[in-house]
């Protein structure tokens, strides 16, 4: 049984989102150990109570449960793997989760490794970005063992409002590439869709109150584009880290014989910008690669 009382939960990276989800766990009671790289971003954190420790082998020594939240493969290879890592320091018996976006084949060598250590392990990447973090209403795709995942759905539930299993190690991840996939997709359908209805001189207030209610209607357009006509680039997800998902994305559908070039044309205008100085910007800043390629500066739009 997980609960406040007889749990204690471990917590690794406090970025963007990972900071609001541990937030989440925190006020419901649990204890939570919790490293992060930069301690500065964990201050609001230990004011609610957390623990804080040196490194990743020191939470998995005093958590039952540990959830990491990285950015990179590379970062979580090295949470999991390293000299002081979570695998160097957790006990038999204890179940880790990992809900950073990585690499299936990583996924699926860390719960190899965690099992043969008499552990468990979960990949649960979330899609829903800053917003979802903060409300807990991500959507949480998760593939490991079914028992472990039953014992930590009660968990999820604080931190998202849909959880499915979707199977083995490696499937959750495999599951948030097909939704990034889409989320590109839909990204320069919006950025192009504002584009053109301000070149054509539009209200684009109206526009979007408009399209948003018929086929068009999504998330991104509800979300992100009334932050493109503000101006404002602040981000719910990196474009740095959009850019490694779609990466991994294309590296997937090569191994399995498939060919995306709506997936390849959109990493492609992701990295022009990363080179106009936005990899920090959220994804939204899509539109600044657009505009760059017409020449076009959409100005400050009223609210």
């Amino acid at each position: 049984m997980i609960t406040p009382s007889q749990t204690r939960v471990g917590w690794i990276g406090t970025g963007v989102m990972g900071s609001s989800m541990c937030g989440h766990l925190l006020r419901a009671g649990y204890p939570v150990t919790l490293h992060s790289r930069t301690k500065s971003k964990a201050i609001a954190l230990l004011d609610l109570g957390a623990t804080w420790a040196e490194n990743p082998k020191a939470v998995a020594a005093e958590s039952d449960l540990l959830f990491t939240m990285v950015g990179f493969p590379q970062d979580v290879r090295t949470v999991y793997f390293g000299e002081d890592g979570i695998l160097a320091g957790a006990q038999p018996g204890r179940v880790l989760v990992d809900m950073t976006t990585t690499d299936p084949a990583l996924s699926r060598e860390i719960a190899e490794r965690a099992t043969a250590k008499g552990l468990s392990a979960i990949d649960a990447p979330v899609s829903g970005g800053d917003v979802g973090a903060r409300n807990a209403t991500l959507s949480i795709m998760v593939g490991g063992d079914s028992e472990s995942v039953q014992a930590v759905m009660p968990l999820f539930e604080l931190l998202g409002k849909k959880t499915v299993h979707q199977g083995g190690p490696g499937t959750g991840q495999q599951t948030k590439l097909c939704n990034q996939i889409v989320i590109a997709g839909t990204m320069i359908g919006v950025c192009e869709s504002l584009l053109y209805g301000y070149k054509a001189g539009l209200d684009l207030h109206k526009m979007l109150d408009s399209i948003r209610g018929g086929a068009a209607a999504c998330w991104t357009l509800d979300h992100l584009a009334p932050r493109i006509l503000q101006r404002n680039f602040d981000p719910g997800f990196f474009v740095e880290h959009f850019v490694k998902d779609m990466g991994l994305a294309l590296e997937e559908s090569k191994r399995m014989g498939l060919a995306l070039p709506g997936l390849t044309l959109v990493h492609q205008l992701y990295q022009t910008v990363q080179q106009l100085g936005h990899g920090r910007s959220g994804t939204h800043a899509l539109i600044l690669a657009l505009e760059n390629l017409s020449n076009v500066h959409m100005n400050t739009m009223p609210t």
